[in-house]
Order: structure tokens, then C-alpha cells, then sequence
């Protein structure tokens, strides 16, 4: 699979003018289908360390009363100020928000603004812009089939996939009706009821519709009917590994270490059989690919302080590497479905003796069993976790009293703070052995938010690297190594599309309210085992510092709801909720 930046604009050209000030303007296509909404971006003075540029967008879709056009500089292009609309920037990724009084866009109608900026080097012309979330100047269908430059048309040489470059850009997203009920069911739980959260696929039984719930027929044919005219993501977790999970007993499965055949047979297969069914072809399929599987064979093993037998038997059987090898080949097959396999955290894999030997360990997994990395769309972090996604109050280039971040108890030498940073940097090691320069990152925000009273507003006391830190930092476990139900997390980020440089989304996957794991131990049928670090009364181990678990009381079995942990998250959400 080929894949290519649907939002780039199909014309670019530089004209000198009759003043001799360079002309440069990115517009759409006269020739192309209307797209969603239409940039005109024009530098119109340039004198090679500064510049004034000139933007109007256009609706095409439907109308608003407020708009946010979005776009990042490929340079180190920064904005001074701004007239017509509040401009701001965060790193290359640029806003431009409307003024009060030009908030209004009819379908049709144009909205225009201008500002200065600096830079040193080139000066290019941003190749992709969003309105409103909606990614610019694509057309809204191929309007020539034998035409490469239309960058929608399936028989695109540079793309014959037919896939998008982001599926989550310019698509609503799948609201699971089940996952809906339960939020809507929750005192303010209204307020999210309405968001897309992850299906998880997590045994060969939730294929037909485990204990009379929805099977996958019944889910795809809901999006189906949830899409409508335009476009709609689904989002699928793939689940059932043998052995799986090797280091936490919580979320350990169905199959035996051993049992490869029938996670190929009795899983894999009826999944991919019922994906590739051309009734589900105009759905936008995100398949997440073994959580928690993978990076257990670069930590968990023997010679590491954070050893597991179980993971030296997955190691040295090699059923993980063929297992999600198995499952990228299958799906990679049907042109609109997305791969993106589980990259951990950064509070896992963001070490020097992790990180490096992680990416490694993705490679092969994506080759094997037939699979290529072209069958790799991108990665997600943070699925499940409470990592904050970013850490305004400190930066691991800081130092107090001489001393670095990097050394004080909370970082212990990891080289990100958060999991923005640690997804920007996989992505780059990703690409550097030779994943498509193209893959985009997915980051889990359903439990990151860390609000509420507790939420710091500034840097900590500079008394020693310790106080800095603990007095700045929003997430506020005991320890980053606790992972299960953790009192005082919130919720972070809505799901949205093209958050940053480098991330295709911000998701809800794990669902909100569904618990990790049982606060004690409880029979079932599904070969969830009682996990101690979801034990609120546990004092700890090696993996967490020997620190209390931070986990909430009474807590039911992994994947079932659980009202107290939905009340905590929405109590102390980030951004607030209304």
C-alpha cells in the first residue's frame, strides 16, 4: 500500500507581480469536485526573515456560527500577530480562530484574515488546511478517473488501495449504542454519551455478540446506519491473542500460549470474512492490533528487572510476532480497513534500553506471517493508560540546581514527559527503519485528563528537582508504573482529527466507565485473573516503585462498567466538561 497526502491542494504556483513581491497561492482545482471547503492562502510580502500572508476560506459544507482553520508549517515558520482572526500556535500546528463578528460561514460563503510572521530557511506554503476539523481543498469525489492528480480517485496509481491518508479526517465517528446507553444512563453522563469509543473484539464469542450483545454484523450495520451521506469511522480492537497479556492477570484471555491455530482460524479469519464484506465498503474500518502484547517481549522478559515467565514463554513460542503478523496481513488486505498496531506509552517504552528495541520488535512483527509494513497504517499510545498528554510545567530539558528532570523519582531517567512527545518521537524511529514516511499516530485520551481541584497550575517549587516536578505535573498517580481504575484521572481530549504534527487522532478507545480489572478476585468464564494492581489495598512491587496501586474500590472484571470509575473521569475531565 501506497500512501499519499489527500490534502494536498491541486494547484500551487508562485507568480512574481507587476510589484515585484512574490505571489504564492494554494487553491483548489477549478476542474475538481466541490470539496468540503476551499483555502486560499497568499503570501503577499516576503522580505527573507519575515513575511505577510493572506488567507480565505470558503464553506462548501454546511453552515456554521463558528469556525477554527487549521494548518502546520513544514519550516520554522512563527506568527507575530494577526488581524481578522485570533491566531495562535503551538510548536509548527497554526489556529486561526474567528472574531465575534465573523464567526458566521453559509454554505458558500467566505471568511478572509491576514498576519505576520518570521522564519529563517524556506518559506513554504502549508500543504494541508482544516476547517473546523474538515480537512480543505480535497474534492469531494473523482471527477476524472483517468486524471493522477485527483487525489480521490481510487485508480490513483500513487494510492490503488483507494485508502485516505487519514481515516479520521473529515469522517464523524461511530457512537456504540451499548457503550451510549451506559454513559447516558449516568448522572451528566449525557454530556459524552454521544462520543466514539473503541469496540473491543477481546475473545471469538464477541464476533457473534457475547451474552446477547452486539455482534460485529450488528455494530458495522449500525454505522452504516449512522453514516448517512458522508463519511464515518469505525473503530474495531483486535484482542485475543494466545497467551495474552503476558504481564498483567487482569486482561489475560481466552487462549492458551500454544493455541496460534485457532486465534488464526476462530478469530483472525470470521473477522477479516465479515470486513471484506462489500456491503461495509463505504465505512472507514481503524482496527487497533493487540493491545499490550508486543512490548511485553522487550520488558517483561528474562535479564529485566520487570521479568514475567509468562512472557519468556511468549517470547521464545513467537505466537505475538505471528499473531498480529497473521492479523495485518488479513486486513490489510481489504482496501478500507486501517491498521494501526499498539505502541504502548511512554511511561513503558520511553526509556533509552525500550524504546529503540520496541520499534525493532514492531518491524518484525509486521513482517511475518506474510505481512509488509505496507500493511501498517499507524500506531496508537496510551490505549487504556493515564498518561497526560502533554506536561506544560516542565520539559525534560530542565533543569534545578543543576540537576536534571531526567533524575528526579517521577521521570527516572525517561527521556519524554508525555505522551505527545513520546508519539511524535515513535513515529520518527518508526519511519527511520522503514514504516511509510506517511503513518500517522492514534493517542488514547479517555482517561488522561487529570482536572478537577487537584489539577496544578503552574511549576512546582524549584527547592530541589523533585518538588519541581511532583508540585507541576497533572498526572497525579502515586506512580507512573500504577495502571488499573486510578482515583483522581480524568477525562482528556475529545476525540478529534489531526490534533498535532504527526497524529492522525486523539480517541477514545478504551471506552470511558469500562473497568481494567477487578478490585478482587472474581469467577468467570472469560480467563480474567484477579490482578493485585487493581487491589486498592496492595502495597506495590518492583514495577510501581512498591507504592500503593492508586486503584478505586470495588471494582468489577476488566471490560464491564463501572459507575464510579465514569463519575471520577467526567468529575475530573480535562478540558472540563460543560
Amino acid at each position: 500500500m501506497t500512501r499519499t497526502r489527500t490534502a494536498m491542494l491541486a494547484a500551487l504556483t508562485l507568480v512574481a507581480g507587476a510589484s515585484g513581491t512574490a505571489l504564492a497561492t494554494h487553491s483548489a482545482s477549478a476542474g475538481a469536485a466541490a470539496a468540503a471547503c476551499t483555502v486560499d492562502y497568499t503570501v503577499q510580502n516576503d522580505w527573507g526573515s519575515g513575511f505577510t500572508a493572506a488567507v480565505t476560506v470558503t464553506n462548501n459544507g454546511a453552515a456554521t456560527s463558528s469556525w477554527k482553520l487549521g494548518w502546520t508549517y513544514a519550516g520554522n515558520q512563527k506568527v507575530t500577530n494577526s488581524w481578522n482572526a485570533k491566531v495562535t500556535q503551538s510548536g509548527a500546528a497554526v489556529t486561526a480562530a474567528n472574531e465575534s463578528y465573523n464567526g458566521t460561514l453559509s454554505t458558500g460563503g467566505s471568511a478572509s484574515f491576514g498576519f505576520q510572521g518570521t522564519y529563517s530557511g524556506s518559506n513554504a506554503i502549508p500543504a494541508t488546511f482544516t476547517l473546523n476539523g474538515v480537512t480543505c481543498n480535497v474534492d469531494g469525489g473523482p471527477t476524472d478517473p483517468t486524471d493522477p492528480t485527483d487525489p480521490t480517485d481510487p485508480t490513483d496509481p500513487t494510492d490503488p488501495s483507494g485508502r485516505v491518508d487519514n481515516p479520521y479526517a473529515g469522517a464523524k465517528g461511530y457512537v456504540n449504542p451499548e457503550w451510549s446507553a451506559h454513559a447516558a444512563a449516568e448522572p451528566g453522563g449525557s454530556r459524552v454519551a454521544n462520543q466514539p469509543t473503541g469496540v473491543w473484539l477481546d475473545r471469538i464469542a464477541a464476533i457473534e455478540g457475547a451474552n446477547g450483545g452486539m455482534g460485529l454484523r450488528d455494530h458495522l450495520d449500525e454505522a452504516l446506519a449512522q453514516k448517512g451521506d458522508g463519511e464515518l469511522y469505525v473503530q474495531l480492537v483486535i484482542y485475543n491473542l494466545p497467551g495474552r497479556d503476558c504481564s498483567a492477570l487482569a486482561s489475560n484471555g481466552e487462549l492458551g500460549p500454544t493455541e496460534i491455530d485457532r486465534y488464526k482460524t476462530e478469530y483472525i479469519d470470521p473477522i477479516a470474512e465479515i470486513l471484506a464484506d462489500p456491503k461495509y465498503a463505504s465505512l472507514r474500518i481503524v482496527t487497533t492490533v493487540e493491545i499490550d502484547s508486543l512490548p511485553n517481549l522487550v520488558t517483561n522478559v528474562s535479564g529485566r528487572p520487570t521479568a514475567v515467565p509468562n512472557c519468556d514463554v511468549m517470547k521464545a513460542n513467537g505466537n505475538y510476532q505471528k499473531g498480529v503478523g497473521y492479523a495485518l496481513n488479513k486486513f490489510g488486505d481489504i482496501p478500507n480497513v486501517y491498521n494501526y498496531i499498539d505502541a504502548g506509552h511512554h511511561g513503558w517504552l520511553g526509556w533509552d534500553d525500550n524504546f529503540g528495541p520496541s520499534a525493532e520488535m514492531f518491524k518484525t512483527a509486521a513482517t511475518t506471517e506474510g505481512a509488509t509494513v505496507d500493511d501498517v497504517h499507524g500506531f496508537i499510545v496510551n490505549t487504556a493508560n493515564y498518561s497526560a498528554l502533554k506536561e506544560d510545567n516542565f520539559k525534560i530539558t530542565d533543569s534545578v540546581n543543576g540537576t536534571s528532570v531526567r533524575q528526579s523519582k517521577w521521570v527516572d531517567w525517561n527521556r519524554y514527559t508525555d505522551e505527545l512527545s513520546y508519539a511524535q518521537a515513535m513515529r520518527d524511529k518508526l519511519v527511520s527503519i522503514g514504516f511509510d514516511e506517511n503513518i500517522g499516530m492514534l493517542i488514547d485520551t479517555s482517561r488522561n485528563g487529570w482536572g478537577g481541584t487537584q489539577r496544578p497550575t503552574g511549576p512546582g517549587a524549584t527547592t530541589n528537582v523533585d518538588t519541581y516536578v511532583n508540585g507541576g505535573r497533572y498526572d497525579r498517580r502515586i506512580h507512573p508504573g500504577n495502571w488499573c481504575n486510578q482515583s483522581g484521572a480524568g477525562l482528556g481530549e475529545r476525540p478529534q482529527a489531526n490534533p498535532e504534527p504527526g497524529i492522525d487522532a486523539y480517541v477514545w478507545m478504551k471506552p470511558p466507565g469500562e473497568s481494567d480489572g477487578a478490585s478482587k478476585e472474581i469467577s468467570n468464564d472469560e480467563g480474567k485473573g484477579f490482578d493485585r494492581m487493581c487491589d486498592p489495598t496492595y502495597t506495590g512491587n518492583a514495577r510501581n516503585g512498591n507504592s500503593m496501586s492508586g486503584a478505586l474500590p470495588d471494582a468489577p472484571l476488566s471490560g464491564k462498567w463501572f459507575s464510579a470509575q465514569f463519575q471520577e473521569l467526567m468529575k475530573n475531565a480535562y478540558p472540563p466538561l460543560p
